[in-house]
């Protein structure tokens, strides 16, 4: 069999694991994302894996041949930066929040019960952010049209930003639920020096979110 050569970026492994690789065929029992099946470079399954030291915590990815690890924005990490539009079609960077204590909450949907329970959540609290010097930024994949209809119909504060193709959740590693059919509720805090602080999921109790993030804000 032919031997290819397969270099994994680094954030492929947390960083207390020892660089190793894990790739398997699809079917096979798993094993645990820090399991160490050989160090330094590998030959598994006639692929010879050369691995760097990681950034971010891992989340599988499954391939029909194989399973992999993918970066997935954890507690202590500086998450990847974006540039997106928001209900104005104003073009916001995450770079512009440093500074000050950021949320920032990943919903399914405008208009949904769920999503529309959870901004209205955040905007009956926004004193008690903005006391706590924070600014709240919802993501979703709806366009700004319709970040801009939500805000208006429910009042909302807050900076709605558009993630057309949910390129930012793919890569902050958003994960979703029901076995990835519906876009995940995560919610982040990040404190001034960008560092996420707190990571919370929680799809089904959309106003525990708000209860999370204040209490959050408390310690910063």
């Amino acid at each position: 069999m032919a031997l290819s050569l397969l270099s994994l970026p680094k954030y492929v492994l947390p960083f207390n694991a020892a660089p190793t690789a894990y790739m398997k065929p699809h079917g096979l029992e798993s094993c645990s994302p820090n399991t160490v099946l050989s160090s330094g470079s590998s030959q598994l399954f006639g692929t010879k894996i050369t691995i760097t030291p990681a950034r971010y915590k891992p989340t599988a990815i499954q391939s029909k041949r194989m399973i992999v690890y993918a970066a997935k924005v954890a507690k202590g990490s500086v998450p990847p930066p974006f540039n997106l539009k928001d209900q104005e079609g104003r073009i916001v960077s995450l770079s512009k929040f440093k500074g000050k204590p950021v949320v920032l909450y990943f919903y399914p949907g405008d208009e949904t019960p769920g999503c529309t329970k959870e901004a209205c959540a955040f905007r009956d609290s926004y004193e008690k952010f903005k006391k706590a010097g924070a600014d709240v930024i919802g993501i979703s994949a709806d366009g700004p049209e319709s970040h801009k209809a939500f805000a208006k119909k429910y009042r909302l504060p807050f900076t709605l930003l558009s993630d057309e193709g949910n390129k930012v959740r793919k890569e902050w590693g958003v994960p979703g639920d029901f076995f990835g059919s519906l876009p995940g509720r995560e919610t982040y805090v990040l404190d001034k020096n960008g560092v996420v602080q707190l990571v919370y999921n929680n799809q089904f109790q959309p106003e525990k979110h708000v209860e999370e993030t204040l209490k959050m804000l408390e310690s910063l």
